[in-house]
């Protein structure tokens, strides 16, 4: 939810069409995600089950009053705003059109088919937040380089300038070792050769380093994030081609069943977060270009296929070096620096 941006008005709607997509609209003004949507719903009283806010939204015919009560407060519209959902959601499930004059009485509305939710875990992560805000590839993350040693004066003897001159060549040297050193990998790690992606069980490593993607056990946002390798994280990945070099990053979680690994509201917010939910939402970027980077290969750039934000990346953002930093859309740096991912194979 944008600061001071109004929620979208339904009074503009004229048809069931244009009222879906207002509830689209504003689903995408809270910012929140279904399983949020869902937690903030149950915080309330009211009973909004993920699945059946994703088929509400594909559907052309209107929901019923009591979903689309229980959906438009949890996205955070006003008590006073709600009334006017009611209202235009009424009108036209018994006139067909929306147009000026009183509401009416008269209710009803279209048949909703409800999906089996998954089961949902009770206990809220407080933990779990939208975190840090992104660090976007390519911008300044810390102070730039401090001056360098200063030049003998021209007339320095000849032999302080030789010392310089030999000193300022081991520093560029040791600068150099360092510098490949982190490139290829971390202290204690010997550098590792990129998994090149294949169809089946594969643990998402974040190339570089011991950080897995996963999710925080307990939390209802799909949020995904780094953390160690070493540490059974949940879910459990696995890649399935889609077809014209295409993949969908399937997730099997122990809570919540299968799903899929996507970016929300069609890419259209530049730092959406990179998280799981169901699969074949139509408004979610559920299918990734996983190109390699580099010669030789360094690792794999996750690329949303038919983002509304072109030219990003899947991109862990914060604190790189920490765990549980989360994933966003972010875009893609000429560095690639986080956005690269290897695919080791689980046994």
């Amino acid at each position: 939810m944008t600061p001071g941006e109004h929620a979208p008005d339904p009074r503009e709607a004229r048809s069931a069409a244009e009222f879906l997509a207002c509830l689209q609209a504003l689903k995408d003004w809270s910012g929140l995600t279904y399983r949020e949507l869902s937690a903030h719903a149950e915080a309330r009283g009211d009973v909004l089950p993920r699945s059946t806010v994703a088929n509400m939204l594909s559907r052309p015919t209107l929901p019923r009053e009591e979903l689309l009560t229980a959906f438009v407060r949890a996205c955070g519209v006003a008590p006073g705003e709600l009334a006017d959902w009611q209202t235009v959601r009424k009108e036209l499930a018994v006139r067909g059109v929306y147009g000026p004059g009183p509401a009416e009485t008269a209710g009803g509305g279209g048949a909703e088919d409800t999906f089996a939710d998954r089961t949902e875990d009770p206990g809220a992560d407080p933990g779990e937040g939208p975190g840090p805000a992104p660090v976007w590839p390519g911008a300044a993350e810390g102070p730039g380089g401090g001056a360098g040693p200063a030049r003998p004066g021209p007339r320095s003897r000849i032999r302080r300038g030789l010392v310089a001159a030999v000193a300022l060549a081991g520093l560029v040297l040791a600068g150099i070792s360092v510098v490949a050193f982190l490139k290829d990998g971390h202290a204690g790690h010997p550098p590792r050769t990129p998994t090149a992606p294949a169809a089946g069980d594969v643990r998402i490593r974040v190339t570089g380093t011991e950080f897995c993607l996963g999710e925080r056990r307990g939390a209802r946002t799909g949020q995904i994030h780094q953390l160690p390798c070493a540490a059974e994280g949940v879910p459990r990945y696995s890649l399935a081609e889609v077809g014209g070099g295409r993949w969908r990053i399937v997730s099997d979680h122990p809570d919540f069943g299968p799903g899929c690994s996507g970016i929300p509201s069609g890419g259209r917010i530049p730092d959406a977060a990179y998280e799981d939910s169901e699969c074949g939402d139509p408004t979610r970027v559920e299918s990734f270009a996983l190109e390699a980077y580099g010669t030789p290969v360094e690792g794999y750039r996750i690329v949303p296929v038919d983002s509304a934000t072109p030219g990003s990346c899947v991109t862990v953002v914060g604190d790189r070096s920490a765990a549980w930093a989360r994933l966003a859309q972010a875009p893609c740096a000429p560095d690639a620096a986080g956005q690269l991912f290897d695919f080791d194979r689980r046994d």
